[in-house]
């Protein structure tokens, strides 16, 4: 089968498409034959060696996907060969998935939902689970609160703009364009605010009042998250899911004193590690929004298999809005 193979990291250009032996499903696993991949800033960060996470090289990366059951290993019950299934992401696999074929654990797959596209199958889980591992268990996102999404335009912002909605949250959503913006308000949000055309602190607050958001989702840091502390209310939850800004801010910790807010670090993946029975739960409360047809990922673009680079470019450019996904075995 073909891989794509990481030998060091670095520059992404330098993966190589490799011939590798076909895997076979031991106790407990399902083999794919992989239908469409995902591709996201994670995995780009993932081979040049940016991200917490560092394989032991060399490794395939690739977090999720949508594949075909090839067959199943012994004490397998839950899926038989044809099955269509996403799997991998934050379900609990962060490599090996630009491939031909992956052997991953049974608890890692779920049947497509009915209302998705193979494309949609591999764009959902990963975003989908940091927005609502994010919103639910660590933000506690009320009905009727004022949800405040930065990089809205992205994988996990537009995932965290229709969860959030899902909730019943009033959703402000952040981005860099009023052309990303456009989709993003497709998407559900209630207002958008291009933060490229001023402050958007005080956008914020004329819009909640002067009380400013409850809850801020933040994949941005940088000035993003400064000006977040001046526009959330009293009580509010800032939730820190990344730094795609390239800056790593800091909190006089006197603000959080003086407006009671807290700041609450989200790892979707490290979650459901440390409190597994959480994890699943949010887990089938997605798949159940997701076969009701309330969720719909967006796909961006599609490259083939041999594009990869192409796709991780498209990502660098900041062009995005939503997810690329890879063509494996469409």
């Amino acid at each position: 089968m073909r891989a794509y193979r990481c030998h060091a990291f670095g520059d992404y250009r330098d993966l190589t498409i490799e011939d590798l032996p076909s895997p076979k499903p031991g106790v407990g696993e399902v083999h794919l034959r992989i239908k469409t991949a995902g591709v996201g800033f994670v995995e780009m960060l993932m081979v040049q060696g940016k991200y917490q996470l560092k394989p032991e090289l060399p490794f395939t990366p690739g977090g999720e996907c949508t594949g075909e059951v090839i067959s199943v290993g012994e004490g397998v019950s839950e899926f038989k060969p044809g099955d269509i299934v996403m799997g991998g992401g934050n379900l609990g696999i962060g490599v090996g998935i630009y491939s031909d074929e992956v052997v991953v654990p049974v608890s890692n797959c779920r049947l497509l939902p009915k209302p998705f596209s193979l494309d949609e199958g591999a764009a959902f889980m990963s975003a989908y689970k940091t927005a609502h591992v994010a919103l639910t268990a660590r933000g506690n996102l009320q009905t009727g609160e004022t949800l405040l999404v930065h990089g809205a335009a992205g994988g996990v912002g537009l995932a965290a703009v229709e969860v959030g909605k899902v909730l019943g949250a009033r959703v402000i959503a952040t981005g860099g364009s009023d052309e990303k913006l456009a989709v993003v308000k497709q998407m559900g949000a209630d207002h958008v605010i291009n933060y490229n055309t001023g402050p958007f602190k005080d956008e914020v607050k004329a819009l909640t009042g002067g009380r400013g958001a409850d809850v801020i989702y933040d994949p941005v840091g940088g000035d993003v998250f400064d000006q977040s502390v001046r526009c959330i209310a009293p009580f509010g939850r800032l939730l820190i899911i990344g730094f795609t800004s390239g800056r790593i801010p800091t909190v006089p910790v006197n603000m959080p004193l003086i407006k009671q807010f807290s700041v609450v670090g989200v790892r979707a993946g490290e979650y459901g590690r440390a409190f597994p029975e959480g994890g699943r739960r949010s887990t089938e409360e997605l798949m159940k929004w997701a076969n009701a047809g309330r969720l719909h990922p967006h796909i961006h673009a599609k490259f083939p298999f041999d594009k990869l680079p192409e796709a991780f470019d498209e990502i660098a450019s900041r062009k995005v809005v939503g997810r690329i996904v890879l063509e494996v075995n469409p």
